[in-house]
């Protein structure tokens, strides 16, 4: 809605109403003003089980916490919400999704009751201007996002809101979706990805969980190049990954783990540069590798 449109639908609303729509439109104003920009991260969340973990890769997310300003709310782009279209969580309390089967009950009986943001998520919708998005109450938070986001927020007193992931759509589209959401930066959003760089469940040699650093040839040449083009900002080709030989074919056999990492690659600036932390290939052929971006 333009000015215009905003100052006739305010002149036709009965006294109170418009008192209260203004009284809303101040609250979700004040709560997103500008703030200093805050870092990015992209997390890599592997086995579910890290939920109940205490390892190299949950000390790494606790570590990294510790280095990042006390933000407003969470924006999360989970590899666990594809959709048709753009969506975007709006409840003021989001249930714990527990998108997975085979896991001891402790796994299953972990909450994680963070508060959504309708604030967050409508100020996600305005600047989104490339295509509609969509507010959802059918969602709520996935193991994408809270079993690494309960790492950074322990006590779950963090506004958090989920940003799902159009499977209709190229690696291109969402680099470029990912640069709409930079202004939210500025306003005490932490933007993160969760996901995983080098992800093929069909070939995990499951028996070598245990084994540490345990790679098969190709994870190990196509996690090499994904991190030295990230640290090189070298974009297009992380973009262009169904191009870079077969390596990159069964690092990448489907997307949906690996776009999200696109999303805050895209909102790099000028200033900044990428910090690997918890770069570790496990079963062979995943891999934890995370990484934060911030003023170099």
């Amino acid at each position: 809605m333009d000015r215009k449109d905003f100052l006739k639908t305010m002149a036709i609303l009965p006294l109170g109403a418009a008192a209260m729509q203004l009284s809303s439109l101040k609250t979700a104003t004040d709560a997103f003003g500008a703030t200093e920009r805050m870092p990015i991260l992209f997390l890599g969340h592997g086995n579910p089980m890290n939920a109940l973990a205490d390892n190299n890769f949950t000390q790494g997310f606790q570590q990294v916490a510790k280095t990042l300003p006390k933000p407003r709310a969470v924006l999360c782009i989970s590899a666990h919400w594809e959709t048709k279209g753009t969506f975007v969580t709006a409840m003021q309390k989001p249930e714990t999704i527990h998108d997975f089967g085979g896991f001891p009950q402790q796994l299953f009986d972990l909450q994680y009751p963070a508060p959504g943001s309708p604030e967050l998520a409508l100020e996600t919708q305005k600047l989104i201007t490339s295509t509609p998005v969509g507010l959802s109450n059918d969602w709520g938070l996935d193991h994408g996002c809270w079993s690494v986001i309960k790492f950074l927020y322990p006590n779950a007193d963090i506004p958090v809101v989920e940003m799902s992931i159009d499977y209709t759509k190229p690696a291109s589209y969402h680099y470029q979706l990912g640069k709409e959401l930079a202004a939210l930066r500025r306003k005490g959003v932490l933007i993160v990805g969760s996901g995983n760089s080098v992800h093929n469940l069909q070939l995990a040699a499951w028996d070598k969980m245990m084994v540490p650093g345990y790679a098969y040839e190709w994870a190990h040449i196509a996690n090499e190049k994904i991190k030295k083009m990230i640290v090189e900002e070298d974009h297009q080709s992380l973009i262009n990954f169904d191009k870079q030989g077969r390596e990159f074919q069964l690092a990448v056999p489907t997307p949906e783990h690996y776009i999200p990492m696109l999303y805050i690659l895209a909102l790099q600036e000028k200033d900044e540069k990428a910090t690997v932390f918890n770069d570790a290939l496990v079963a062979g052929s995943l891999n934890m590798m995370s990484f934060k971006i911030d003023k170099a």
